[in-house]
Order: structure tokens, then C-alpha cells, then sequence
């Protein structure tokens, strides 16, 4: 061992903001994977798009915001805002060029190949292009609004990521220039007869001649702005502004809906322009959106990459993956559906652990749910939601069962990024049926994934709990990897009662068992963590397996650093952004880093600690950030029953056995994927898992 650090400097942490473009990195590295089938490549690539999007939006603006406010606290690694602000610029030009050109030179033919080429207008013969402009008269044409800047028309509002054109219009020897919005609820992708697709705006620009007829354009640019994800509205109410919501007991609503005005007028933070168009034009539309021409990017092929997630080829199954059924939970596949109370019995006969998306969510939860509606024995339901679909059939069995007199408790998190306005919607339709709707804690946002159903047995009350990592939301559970764990264990059963009960306005418990963000949770990572250097410095045996979503909290980090010099080996599974340098001599050396890209989104949270040989595990909502131990109700309980630590330790092990879709980092924060030698054949964990759920 080499000879120990102090873990405290700067220089033995990676910065959040490039460790999160190093994710996005690695998902454009899925895009350039031949072995993957060719439309899932799409989807990667409108992934990244999507990253990149939402990237800019949050952490661009918000670094922007701290150079303009000159706030110069330095980031984890040491670097100013404005340091961040150039180095997270220049990957992300650097990301978004490559993703061009692996779209030119690999994509793009291979979709040619398949008879599914994305074609520029200009090369379409003249039969296609009259096909195409009636299909512009009938289908987009009623849908434009023009915009025009001169004298009587200032400047338009842009709102953020919307495909726009600037058209310019002859007038004498000038020009007039025309915003046009490319209305978002057009396809992007239109469908030629000889197979294949062309960008609608494309279409828009070789027809702009029957929207001006008397003066048909002289040229017309692509652009797209994006705005920040908050902001202060420019033209915000004087009396309606956050500060005085929060000053309003019960106005968590209306808080919220000045937030997303607030959103929709947040200030332009990049400007994307099309290749063709010229320097001066593109100078003018950022001064006029307040942007620098450092803010402005010039892209090679189309704007807004993210739209490829929506070029769905329904009847070429060759180029997806495999269609994967979920199959139900093999102690539940025998129930009878005919008896609701069936699934409590299952339950109180031993604790469940479910693997999502490869046993079904339909068949476990859902059915929970909708069985403790239906039974007549069942008093209550308690669910907490962060997220979910738009067509919830949850939402709709809370509100079935409020109708059919049981008490119903929801806890909604309405500040959920992106999801405030449906979580919103949601709620006001809850309470309107009956149900008991709670907006979580004051300045804390409520990210706890539990369900509580209370049945009358025997003439006493007794729970039934459902611990989860992953939001009830029927359509990421078929796309995100989560675990859950059904128990009628009546401590864990009374200590998650308790969090719903402060959830929703008495006082602070004290847990046990669960452990729950802000309250204990940091501390008791903590402890566990220590403990695994006190056995491994003791002889005994010692070591920490994890697996998240993302490791940033320096405290925790330094914690690992500690158990690292103190001997014991860590395996960290991290799908998305990480802080931590593995590998270092006399700092991490004992610590290993890595993290899976594949179909479904690695999403589940599960944590071992070795114990001295008596192995302990938790499952939950959180992550080793500084957001889920400081500022979020958070939940971790403990998995004891034998059996299903075995079910989690096979599951932590089969990641380690991939050596397809793991990409391990060093320590600057590189990442490499792994690949099968010649003596080993190609692994992949979730083929494993799903594989593994057919046959049992």
C-alpha cells in the first residue's frame, strides 16, 4: 500500500458536471456499437440528444447564473464557475460533434441500408417533392404562425428547444426577418413513399412559398434556443413571485405554478444554428436572445438529435432488441385472481423480492394496489408518488378505492423536475375524489418510494409494505431496472407508517431499522461504512458492494476513502454521474468504479456491507449525493430474510461478470467498456436477468 492521503484536497475528487457528461459519453458510445440492433442505436443517439438538452438546461444555467451573480465557490474538484462553465462547454461541442459524425459515417448509411435513410430534400425527385407539398398544405400549413421583427414587432419570445426558422423576406434592397416555429405537435420525421423519412422542416423550408406567396422567402436557417430549467420571469406578476408564495402556509401549488411560468421565460443559455447559416445572422439572433457568440453552436446535419427517439419503425422487429414480456414474480404467477386477498397471504408467508423491469410491475405492485382496493378487509392505503405515467392506472385505483370508502393517504411531490404540471394535475384529481393529498415537507423534496396497505385481520389491524427503488410509473417500470420488496414485517411495517405519518404533519420518528433522509441516514451510512474499516483492520472480514445512480457527497466519499486505506475492498456500481477517483495509490487503491449502459436504465439502489461475514443489505430511494441526504425525504430499509440477500448478492455478482455493457473508470475519470476475451464468451447482466426470470 502506498503511502496514505490526506482525502480533503481537491485534487481527489472528479467534477460532478464533467463526471455527468462522461455518462452522456458513454452513451454515444452505444451509438457507434455495431452489435447493437440498428434503431436502438437511433434511440442512443436521441438519448444523448436528450442529455444534452436537459444538461444545459439545469447545470449550464445554473453555472451561468453563478458567473453573472460573480459567486465564485469552487466546485468539489476546486474549479470556479467559470472554469466549469469552459470545460463543460467545450465537451459538450465535443460530444455533440462526434455524435454528427457518427451519424453521417455509420448511422445515417446504415439506416440508408436498411431502406430507412433520413434524406435531405434537395435530392428527392419531383414526384416526392409534390407529394410531400400537398402533404405540407394539408398537415403543417394551418399550423404556422409567422413572426416578424420591424418597427411595429419587437423581437418574438423563443421558447426553449422548440425547432424554429428564421426566414428572411425581400423587402426593396433589406431584408425582413420572419421567426417561424416549427409546431412541436407535427411528426419530425416524414415519411416518403419510396421509404425513409425527411425532416419536416425541411419540408416547411422548400414550401415556404405558400405561406408568403406575394413574397417568397430569399432564405430561411434552422435554429433552436434552449432556456434555463428556472428563472425569474420577465414578465412575472409584482404580486406573484416565489417569496411570496413561501411565505403562505398551503401554497405549495401555487409556489409551483409560478415556478414553471417562471421556467418558460428563464433566460436563453445556448443558441443552435444550422451549419449554413451565416456568422452575422447568427450574431444578431444571440444578441437578441442576450447571448454571446461563445453561446453560439453550429451544427453539422439536423438540429435536436433527441427527436431521433421518436422514429418508430413498427414493422422491422430485426432492428430492435428482442421484445422483452416481464413475467410475474413466480409466488405470484399462482395466484387466484378472483381473490384479492390472495397477494396478502402470499406476503405474510415471507418477504418477495422483485427485479423489474424482468418480473412484471403489472403483476406485483399494480396488482397490490388494485387488490387492496377490491378487498373488502382492507381499512387504508398509503402511497407516496414522485413520478408517474400519464395515464396512471395506480392514480385511478387510489381514486376507485376513496370511492369505495377506504381511507386513502397520497403523499405527491409536485417539485419533481419537469413533472411539477401533471404531478399537479394528478393531485387536484385525487382530492377531488376523496383521497387524502399531501405536498410533502416544507423545502424538503419527498423522493421515498413506499406503499402501505392496512387490512383488518382477526379483529386487528396489520400492514403490508412495499419498499421500492423505483417510482410507481407503469411506463419507466417496463425501461428502468429497480428492485422491491414486499413484507409484512411489523417493525419495518410501523416505520414506514411513521414516515408517512411526518410525511404528512406529525412529528419526527425514531427509526430504527429504515433509514431515512435527513434524519439518520447519513449518519448510519456512515457508521456502516466505519465499521467495515474496524473489521477490516480488526482481520475480520470486510467490504462494501453498492450500486446507484450517482456518487457525488464528498463526505461520504472521504468515508470510502478511509475504508479504502483501511483495508477494505469496495465495488461501486454506478450507472450515471461519479465524484470518486478510484485506484489511487494511498487513497482508493482497494476501490473500484464502474457503471452499465444496455437497454434498460440501471436504476435500482442497493447497498451490502460484509459485516465480519454476517452480511447486511438495504434497498431504497437513495443515492450517495449530497440532494438525497441533505435536501430530500429519503428511505433505506434493510433486506433480512436469507433468502433474498442471496437473491441481491446474485444480482450485485452478475453485474461484475458483465463484460459487455460495464464500463469501469480510472481515476481522471475515464472510462473504458469492457470486452470479452478470447477464452471468455460475450456477457451481458441484463440478458442474464432476463433469461434468468424466463426460466424461473
Amino acid at each position: 500500500m502506498g503511502e496514505r492521503k490526506n482525502p480533503t484536497d481537491y485534487e481527489h475528487f472528479l467534477n460532478r458536471e464533467l463526471a455527468f457528461l462522461a455518462f452522456a459519453r458513454r452513451v454515444l458510445d452505444m451509438v457507434d456499437d455495431e452489435s447493437i440492433p440498428l434503431l436502438e442505436r437511433v434511440r442512443f443517439a436521441g438519448i444523448v440528444g436528450m442529455l444534452h438538452d436537459e444538461f444545459v438546461m439545469k447545470r449550464m444555467s445554473g453555472l451561468k447564473r453563478q458567473i453573472r451573480r460573480k459567486r465564485n465557490k469552487r466546485s468539489i474538484d476546486g474549479r470556479t464557475p467559470a472554469e466549469e462553465f469552459a470545460a463543460c462547454r467545450e465537451e459538450l461541442g465535443q460530444q455533440s460533434r462526434d455524435l454528427s459524425v457518427t451519424f453521417e459515417n455509420t448511422l445515417g448509411p446504415a439506416l440508408a441500408s436498411a431502406g430507412l435513410a433520413i434524406r435531405d430534400h434537395s435530392d428527392l425527385d419531383p414526384s416526392e417533392c409534390e407529394k410531400l407539398r400537398e402533404y405540407f398544405r394539408e398537415n403543417v400549413l394551418p399550423a404556422l404562425t409567422p413572426l416578424a421583427v420591424d418597427a411595429e414587432h419587437p423581437f418574438p419570445f423563443i421558447s426553449g428547444l422548440g425547432l424554429n426558422l428564421a426566414v428572411y423576406l425581400p423587402e426593396g434592397e433589406s431584408e425582413r426577418f420572419v421567426r417561424l416555429k416549427i409546431p412541436d405537435n407535427r411528426p419530425r420525421w416524414i415519411p416518403l413513399r419510396e421509404g425513409g423519412f425527411v425532416p419536416v422542416e425541411q419540408v416547411v423550408v422548400a414550401n415556404l412559398d405558400l405561406l408568403f406567396p406575394e413574397s417568397p422567402p430569399r432564405r430561411a436557417h434552422c435554429f433552436v434556443v434552449t432556456r434555463g430549467a428556472s428563472g425569474e420571469p420577465e414578465d412575472a406578476d409584482a404580486d406573484l413571485t416565489v417569496e411570496d408564495a413561501l411565505s403562505e402556509p398551503g401554497s405549495i401549488v401555487r409556489q409551483v405554478s409560478v415556478e414553471l411560468k417562471a421556467r418558460r421565460f428563464a433566460g436563453a443559455v445556448r443558441l443552435e444554428v444550422d451549419a449554413q447559416m451565416p456568422a452575422g445572422t447568427a450574431r444578431w439572433l444571440a444578441g437578441n436572445l442576450a447571448l454571446g457568440e461563445e453561446d453560439v453552436c453550429s451544427v453539422s446535419g439536423f438540429l435536436r438529435p433527441a427527436d431521433l427517439r421518436s422514429l418508430e419503425i413498427p414493422d422491422r422487429p430485426e432492428l430492435y432488441f428482442d421484445v422483452h414480456r416481464p413475467v410475474a414474480h413466480p409466488r405470484l404467477a399462482g395466484l387466484d385472481p378472483e381473490n384479492p386477498s390472495s397477494i396478502f397471504d402470499e406476503v405474510r408467508e415471507g418477504d418477495l423480492l422483485l427485479h423489474h423491469p424482468y418480473q412484471g410491475f403489472e403483476s406485483s405492485v399494480v396488482r397490490f394496489l388494485e387488490a387492496a382496493t377490491l378487498d373488502p378487509d382492507v381499512v387504508a392505503i398509503k402511497l407516496t408518488i414522485y413520478r408517474t405515467s400519464r395515464d396512471s392506472p395506480i392514480v385511478r385505483t387510489l381514486a376507485e378505492a376513496a370511492r369505495r370508502g377506504k381511507e386513502v393517504a397520497v403523499v405527491v411531490e409536485i417539485t419533481a423536475r419537469f413533472d411539477e404540471a401533471p404531478n399537479i394535475a394528478w393531485g387536484q384529481y385525487l382530492e377531488k375524489e376523496g383521497v387524502h393529498v399531501s405536498y410533502g415537507v416544507e423545502k424538503l423534496k419527498t423522493h421515498v418510494k413506499l406503499a402501505l396497505v392496512v387490512r383488518e385481520e382477526k379483529g386487528k389491524l396489520k400492514r403490508y409494505l412495499h419498499v421500492g427503488t423505483g417510482n410507481y410509473h407503469s411506463g419507466t417500470a417496463r425501461i428502468y431496472e429497480d428492485v422491491g420488496l414486499f413484507t409484512a414485517d411489523p417493525v419495518l411495517c410501523e416505520e414506514a407508517a411513521a414516515v408517512f405519518n411526518e410525511l404528512t404533519g406529525s412529528t419526527p420518528f425514531s427509526y430504527q431499522h429504515f433509514l431515512i433522509a435527513p434524519h439518520n441516514m447519513r449518519e448510519r451510512f456512515v457508521e456502516l461504512i466505519r465499521r467495515e474499516a474496524a473489521h477490516a483492520e480488526a482481520g475480520r472480514p470486510a467490504g462494501i458492494r453498492a450500486k446507484m445512480n450517482q456518487l457525488q457527497d464528498p463526505w461520504i466519499i472521504r468515508e470510502l476513502y478511509a475504508a479504502s486505506q483501511a483495508g477494505v475492498p469496495i465495488s461501486i456500481n454506478v450507472r450515471g454521474l461519479n465524484c470518486l477517483r478510484p485506484g489511487v495509490d494511498g487513497l482508493s487503491e482497494n476501490i473500484r468504479v464502474f457503471g452499465v449502459i444496455d437497454r434498460f436504465l440501471e436504476h435500482s439502489r442497493i447497498y451490502r456491507f460484509e459485516n465480519a461475514g454476517r452480511p447486511e443489505y438495504f434497498i431504497g430511494s437513495a443515492d450517495w449525493m449530497a440532494r438525497n441526504l441533505n435536501n430530500r425525504v429519503e428511505s433505506i430499509a434493510p433486506v433480512t430474510d436469507p433468502a433474498l440477500q442471496r437473491e441481491l448478492g446474485e444480482i450485485l455478482h452478475t453485474y461484475d461478470r458483465d463484460n459487455s455493457s460495464v464500463f469501469d473508470c480510472d481515476a481522471d475519470g475515464r472510462y473504458a467498456r469492457r470486452q470479452p476475451t478470447k477464452k471468455k464468451s460475450a456477457l451481458r447482466a441484463q440478458a442474464i436477468f432476463i433469461e434468468r426470470a424466463r426460466r424461473a
